[in-house]
């Protein structure tokens, strides 16, 4: 993102959690199996926005969700470059790559937080999957479990578990349910897996 600061209601711009929500909205459009689920996803994400005059759109040559205010597009839904005063007002947020959230430590803290979460209300089985994902998704992706696509979850699944972690029985038949619930600990929504 152009800045790191957190913006503020008072200077119209968009808060991190609306940020947040709107780059969940798109990987989850983007991982969705069924178009009316993406519609849906993409719809929630354009309404986020608009409640603060902002909207987005996907650059597709460097795949990076750009958000920016509703008052840079002409009628027919071009960006007039006449009408942007001050570039810093969007937000670029790359939608691939290993340097998606960036800072390690602040990645990890955030996952370490959904695993003892996951520990205290669903046992050390539980805790353990979600401590072999946070571990793929920090180390592999850089990245949130809860920002993790369908296509992480799967690679995951079928790739790094079988060959990098040694789960007991119990651990290996509830891996799939423990996923779901690192999302739930995140209150985030879980890709279709």
């Amino acid at each position: 993102m152009p800045e790191e600061t957190t913006r503020d209601d008072e200077t119209g711009e968009l808060p991190d959690a609306v940020v947040d929500a709107a780059e969940r909205l798109t990987r989850l459009a983007r991982d969705a199996v069924d178009e009316n689920e993406a519609a849906a996803y993409r719809g929630r994400r354009d309404e986020i926005l608009a409640e603060r005059d902002f909207t987005s759109r996907v650059r597709e040559e460097d795949e990076t969700l750009v958000l920016h205010p509703e008052e840079w597009l002409a009628d027919d839904g071009t960006v007039r470059i006449d009408s942007i005063d001050d570039t810093g007002r969007a937000y670029e947020i790359p939608l691939t790559g290993a340097d998606v959230d960036g800072d390690w430590e602040a990645v990890e803290a955030h996952n370490a937080g959904l695993v003892d979460s996951v520990e205290a209300e669903h046992g050390p089985a539980h805790a353990a999957n979600v401590r072999a994902f946070a571990d793929f998704m920090g180390n592999h992706y850089v990245r949130r479990v809860d920002t993790a696509s369908r296509a992480e979850i799967r690679e995951f699944l079928s790739e790094y578990y079988p060959r990098n972690t040694w789960p007991s029985e119990k651990q290996e038949s509830v891996v799939r349910d423990s996923i779901e619930l690192a999302f739930d600990a995140a209150d985030a929504d879980v890709p279709e897996f």
